[in-house]
């Protein structure tokens, strides 16, 4: 479980996809634990490593905090309904969806390419320096950060929403959802967007979590090791990263992702 957890850990790292949306098959298909096992087992190392990862964040001044934690009040109630749902829907209609969610995230990767670099976000002004203040200073403008301006609010409600439910449902962490809605639909740079969203995720875990806590859907036996090997999996993969090709792990983690994927989609169908 150790080392299941480690290969989780640097392969989210890597691709910034978090290490959920490979650990539970391995956790599913390598141990035999039922998706939603897996899935609350999944939620707690998405605590672990977003715990970790927020404090860098927050000392360098990465993430939007406020943005982050107004959005998170609707992720987290988006995070609640998916926990209930998780112990409503029968195990077998919850592999055939995580296999959709699978297959979708391989094609994804397939046709992802590498971002180009970002123009460096504007400095902020000097204390004499005359600054053109927008025709109205509502809750955007609080929102928006040095350099770029949010706009959207009501879309990236809503997908918020939808990032908390499909966290909790599949214990994935919801940043699959967070960073295409923060940077495509909002207008934060993608920096600052896998920032803002590595802080989010561990708080919509937690509100998750509670859930399968309460139901009895996380064993400590299996999330104590497991958690353990993602956060190690991850520091690796954070210090690795610059001396890795990507490119051949993407299509490595594809193949992967798809085979998977065939074997979730068997599962739901025996």
């Amino acid at each position: 479980m150790i080392g299941a957890g480690i290969g989780a850990g640097i392969f989210g790292s890597l691709l910034g996809l978090g290490g959920g949306i490979l650990l539970v098959p391995l956790l599913t298909l390598g141990f035999g634990l039922p998706l939603r096992e897996a899935a609350g087992i999944s939620l707690i190392c998405v605590i672990v490593t977003s715990s970790a990862a927020a404090s860098v964040y927050l000392q360098r001044h990465v993430a939007n905090l406020r943005l982050g934690m107004t959005l998170e009040l609707f992720t987290a109630l988006g995070a609640i309904v998916g926990a209930v749902l998780a112990f409503t829907l029968g195990e077998r209609q919850l592999d055939g969806l995580f296999a959709l969610l699978l297959a979708y995230v391989a094609l994804t990767m397939i046709r992802r390419r590498d971002p180009e670099p970002e123009a460096p976000l504007a400095p902020a002004p000097a204390a004499d320096e005359e600054v053109d203040e927008p025709p109205e200073g509502g809750i955007l403008d609080r929102l928006s950060g040095p350099g770029y301006r949010v706009h959207s609010l009501g879309p990236g409600v809503v997908g918020s929403v939808g990032a908390g439910v499909v966290s909790a449902l599949f214990g994935i962490g919801g940043g699959l959802v967070k960073v295409p809605v923060l940077h495509l639909i909002m207008g934060v740079p993608l920096r600052i967007a896998t920032a803002t969203s590595n802080l989010m995720i561990g708080v919509t875990a937690s509100a998750s979590a509670i859930i399968y806590l309460v139901r009895g859907g996380i064993d400590p036996y299996v999330a104590g090791p497991t958690a353990i090997g993602v956060f190690v999996g991850a520091s690796i993969g954070s210090r690795i990263a610059g001396r890795v090709d990507v490119r051949f792990l993407r299509i490595l983690f594809t193949v992967v992702l798809l085979y998977t994927a065939f074997e979730m989609l068997q599962r739901a169908l025996s």
